[in-house]
């Protein structure tokens, strides 16, 4: 079934591009309509994961806190996820700001300024802000408006609750209406995500429609630089797997390459949120597991998302001809770093950061607006490189991840979560 499901989906990636291309250029004058038609249908499905997702990281989350089995336990797992996090966002800070200087990206095009806006809204992003967004005022507000990160945060205090109310009376009700919570939305996102062909299709060809390959003509050397770059990084992120994993690696990428051309096709991290979980239980690392670093590294872990931002900011500073100081690049582009941190879960999220941020740098805002044109063709990309990232991270922390009761029985005849193969 999986092996068909991925053929479903590369069938309607391929039949998207070919769709698109047609429609572009067939129907000019009625364009707008099909791309309007095609939108509603993408949206459609977008919407459907966005309806499972928040309660999918709630059940996940206290599930995998209440079957640790110590609380300590979980704080080390915190912790050295938060570590492989940061050192991830520097390396590969470093990486983009290196390599986009290193292809001259923007060199040449000599913009003028003008005093237009970049079109995108924005808000001020300080880390006052940042701080404050992580605690929810309203645990139903965060549910309703699909914050992962306050999501995450208030799952993470109500399941340490729920653990040592479980480990005083040594059993809990709620914990195992919770477990099996866990359960019936991983049926249930499996019937959403059966419709991911469709999705892929729409998603696709609406792109395309829209823009034909004239955005390839005139912004080829950024997206030939760009697309290289993470070439580059998936091959780092490859080697530090194999470095932990040994050929287990292979497997990984065998495991998630659904989830990837889901998030490729739509653009959309969330999308492939779902079967991510099932990829990596089905590749061996526990459900549980999965459920409290997949979240974090949803909103801490975004490897594409960054090495986007570096390559946008250094393209608009080189197309503007703009006498940046090296230092004074390099403290904007630590500025957009952490401020991604943020952006879990917001549509075009990395380029509404770029907006926030730049301005504040001497770069014309309007020039934002000139990476607009492209955005969709480099947030495919940067969004498979973010589940590749998220991949890795969870199955090389996974290994080594505090003992849960996945492979207890409750019960007689009860199957365990996990699958049995072990992580290698």
């Amino acid at each position: 079934m999986k092996s068909l499901m991925s053929r479903l989906i590369v069938g309607a990636l391929v039949l998207g591009v070919v769709a698109g291309l047609v429609l572009h250029y067939q129907f000019a004058a009625s364009r707008e309509e099909i791309v309007a038609a095609l939108d509603t249908v993408t949206h459609l499905f977008l919407n459907l994961i966005k309806m499972v997702i928040a309660p999918l990281i709630f059940a996940t989350i206290v599930s995998g806190i209440t079957g640790m089995a110590k609380a300590t336990g979980l704080g080390s797992l915190f912790a050295r996820s938060m570590v492989w996090f940061v050192a991830a966002s520097l390396l590969i800070g470093a990486y983009g700001f290196l390599a986009a200087h290193a292809m001259g990206v923007g060199d040449g095009l000599n913009l003028t300024p003008t005093t237009g806006g970049s079109g995108i809204e924005t808000e001020p992003v300080t880390p006052a802000t940042f701080i404050e967004g992580l605690v929810p005022q309203s645990f139903i507000e965060a549910l309703a408006s699909n914050k992962p990160i306050q999501i995450l945060v208030f799952s993470m205090f109500f399941g340490i609750a729920l653990l040592a109310l479980k480990s005083a009376t040594g059993d809990s009700r709620l914990a195992d209406a919770i477990d099996e919570l866990t359960t019936v939305m991983l049926k249930l996102t499996g019937y959403v995500m059966k419709l991911a062909p469709i999705g892929v299709f729409t998603a696709v060809a609406a792109a395309l429609t829209a823009e034909g390959v004239g955005a390839f003509a005139t912004y080829g050397s950024l997206i030939v630089s760009f697309y290289t770059a993470l070439a580059g990084l998936w091959a780092a992120l490859i080697a530090v797997g194999a470095l932990f994993l040994g050929r287990g690696v292979l497997r990984l990428i065998a495991a998630v390459r659904e989830p990837m051309f889901i998030a490729f096709s739509t653009s959309s991290t969330e999308a492939a949120f779902p079967k991510m979980i099932s990829a990596l239980t089905s590749y061996g690392v526990d459900r549980r597991t999965t459920g409290l670093i997949l979240p974090l590294g949803y909103a801490f872990n975004i490897d594409g998302s960054m090495l986007y931002m570096m390559f946008s900011s250094v393209f608009l500073v080189n197309a503007y001809n703009i006498d940046m100081p090296i230092a004074q690049q390099i403290l904007m582009c630590l500025v957009l770093l952490v401020s991604s941190k943020g952006m879990a879960g917001v549509p075009r999220g990395a380029l509404v950061i770029i907006a926030a941020v730049v301005p504040g740098f001497g770069v014309p805002a309007a020039g934002v607006a000139l990476l607009l044109v492209i955005d969709q063709l480099l947030d495919m990309g940067r969004t498979a490189t973010n589940i590749l990232g998220n991949a890795v991270a969870v199955a090389v922390l996974g290994r080594n991840a505090p003992d849960t009761k996945t492979h207890e029985t409750a019960r007689a005849g009860e199957v365990p979560v996990a699958a049995t193969e072990p992580v290698r």
